[in-house]
C-alpha cells in the first residue's frame, strides 16, 4: 500500500532534475507470511479517558493496580483492588467485534459483560458513578 509519492530536488542530477520516489507502509500482506501482525492497542484519547477513570477511583480509594496487555486479537486495561488479586474488571478493545456489538466492552472479575459499545466514552460510564445523597 503506498503511502505517498514524494518528489525532490536530486542534488546530483543538478538542481532542475526531479527524482520520484515511492515510499511504502509495511502491512501484513506487504511483509510476507512470515510477519506476525501487529498487536492492538489503545490510542492516546482511549487511553486519557481509560486513566482519567482510574485516577478518580484511586482518589477514592476503591482501584490500587492495573495491567495493560496487547495482543494481536485484542487490547485489555485490567483494574485490581490489590495485585496479587485477579482484576475486579477489565475494559477490552476487540476490533474484530467494531461492526458488530461494539469494539469495546467491560468485563467483570465473574466474566459478565457490563457493557459493550461503539464509544469509549458510554462504555466507560457504566464504571464511573456519579455521587448521590442517601436519606
Amino acid at each position: 500500500m503506498a503511502m505517498a509519492e514524494s518528489e525532490f530536488a536530486d542534488p546530483e542530477h543538478g538542481s532542475g532534475d526531479v527524482v520520484a520516489v515511492r515510499f511504502e507502509r509495511q502491512t501484513a500482506t506487504t511483509a510476507g507470511p512470515d510477519a506476525t501482525p501487529r498487536p492492538v492497542s489503545f490510542e492516546r484519547r482511549e487511553l486519557q479517558l481509560i486513566l482519567n477513570l482510574y485516577g478518580r477511583r484511586v482518589a477514592e480509594g476503591e482501584w490500587r493496580d492495573y495491567a495493560i496487555d496487547f495482543s494481536p486479537v485484542k487490547a485489555v486495561f485490567a483494574i485490581f483492588r490489590r495485585a496479587s488479586e485477579t482484576p475486579l474488571y477489565t475494559i477490552e478493545k476487540n476490533p474484530a467485534m467494531a461492526r458488530r456489538q461494539g469494539a469495546y466492552s467491560i468485563v467483570a472479575a465473574n466474566g459478565l459483560i457490563l457493557k459493550r459499545g461503539h464509544e469509549l466514552e458510554r462504555v466507560l460510564r457504566a464504571l464511573d458513578r456519579k455521587l448521590r445523597l442517601v436519606r
